[in-house]
């Protein structure tokens, strides 16, 4: 017995060992993928003649779509397979950021703005799928450390976002415009194969609750609003910050994509210590919720910097800032998944990959919101009054976020208390009254 125990524990984190790589490889590709377009796209798009409000519609509209492919892909993952879902969202990812690269042969004007929002609704499908199976089979495979694991892996989204816009920028200096997309498409292309031979197959009853149960709840109502919040601040950043450095600073291409490595790196490196943080103390994700996202709110207040400040623009400033909030932002999103799920458990959800993947479709869904809404709302603020301002309103939304989920956690805090100390003397009354019959 003492041999089978040790066998099944080996066998058993051999598995998760498998998962944490077929998770990394989504995380890594669909992140590099993902920020690629940030250094060098808004300047290809205008000469093909689309405005600034444009190129932020065909940022924001893959998170659109995959809004919708997430609430889908979340209730359906039972029936669908959770490992199929994974691997064939990766396939088409890999083949449609491909196909973007061969966008400059399309003629300027109405028909290259088509094919471009056409080519990023059929990447946010294919991403919705990888990235909602990943999580559920996530959570599945690591139920106690379910934040932990989560912040691990946001380092292998904050390496795709820090090598993303580099190694974006740099292939376009030396190569063109093509050569960028063909070259991350393979790399991803590749990783298909590996994830088919190492991830597991996990099978699990469909559940009896349903998304619109979940979102209900006033818990998980606000936050996913503070999920929204925390996604347009990252998303108002692709349309909007490498024209103000282009402008500002007068930066080439490949040196713009450095500018997004103090964001990057230094959510990379938090979102791990702040996982095992929340695993470890779970009373203070909250706070963490809480504090990150008014710390993000100053950020953005900096960003420009705000005219009302009177402070000028620098560039070590806004690199500056973009460090702190890459904290802000680890201290404020690893936090929301454990979150929501022991919510889901604490009002009657069943333990299960079904639960696991309404959670997950929920996370992604409602962080696409704010992805949506971020940059094509940024772009058309940056064309209206500046990026300052535009930064500054961006931060008030993160500010809002924050003092309500403070309230709400405040509000339920006394709540409790109270509730426990009405059951204290009810309990007390219950014993006076026996007294005298003993």
């Amino acid at each position: 017995p003492a041999g089978c125990a040790r066998e099944t524990r080996r066998r058993f984190s051999r598995e998760q060992l498998y998962v944490l790589i077929s998770a990394a490889s989504v995380n890594l590709g669909s992140m590099m993928c993902y920020s690629i377009l940030g250094p060098f796209f808004p300047k290809e798009a205008e000469k093909k003649g689309a405005s600034n409000t444009v190129i932020g519609m065909i940022f924001g509209c893959y998170a659109l779509f995959e809004l919708l492919a997430c609430l889908i892909f979340g209730n359906y993952i039972i029936h669908i397979g959770a490992k199929f879902m994974f691997v064939t969202g990766m396939f088409v990812s890999g083949g449609v950021t491909v196909l973007f690269g061969l966008l400059d042969q399309v003629p300027e004007g109405p028909i290259f703005i088509t094919m471009c929002f056409l080519v990023r609704v059929m990447d946010a499908i294919s991403f919705a799928a990888a990235i909602t199976a990943s999580s559920s089979i996530l959570a599945k495979a690591f139920p106690n450390n379910v934040a932990t694991v989560l912040g691990s892996l946001e380092t292998f989204s904050g390496l795709g976002l820090i090598v993303g816009p580099p190694v974006g920028g740099f292939l376009y200096q030396s190569f063109g415009y093509e050569v960028p997309f063909i070259f991350l498409g393979c790399l991803v292309l590749l990783m298909v194969p590996l994830n088919m031979y190492i991830l597991p197959n996990y099978v699990s009853d469909p559940g009896q609750h349903s998304f619109w149960k979940l979102i209900s709840l006033p818990k998980i109502g606000f936050i996913v609003f503070t999920i929204n919040s925390l996604s347009s601040c990252f998303g108002f950043l692709d349309p909007t910050l490498s024209l103000f450095v282009l402008e500002k600073f007068n930066l080439p291409a490949g040196y713009v994509g450095l500018v997004f490595l103090g964001l990057a790196l230094s959510y990379a490196i938090s979102s791990p210590l702040f996982g095992l943080l929340s695993d470890k103390m779970p009373h203070l994700r909250k706070w963490l919720l809480v504090f990150g996202n008014l710390i993000t709110a100053g950020c953005y207040m900096f960003l420009g910097p705000v005219p009302v400040l009177h402070i000028k623009s620098q560039l070590w400033l806004l690199v500056l800032v973009l460090v702190v909030h890459g904290i802000s932002a680890g201290m404020s999103i690893v936090p929301t998944f454990p979150e929501i799920l022991s919510c889901a458990y604490e009002n009657g959800f069943e333990e299960g990959l079904s639960t696991l993947g309404l959670v997950s479709g929920l996370f992604s869904a409602m962080w696409s919101v704010g992805a949506f809404i971020g940059p094509t709302l940024g772009g058309f603020l940056y064309e209206k009054i500046g990026f300052e301002w535009a930064a500054a309103l961006q931060g008030l939304w993160a500010l809002i976020s924050g003092l309500a989920m403070g309230l709400f956690y405040i509000l339920e805090h006394s709540r409790r208390r109270r509730s426990k100390f009405q059951n204290v003397l009810s309990t007390e009354d219950e014993q006076t009254a026996l007294l005298p019959h003993e």
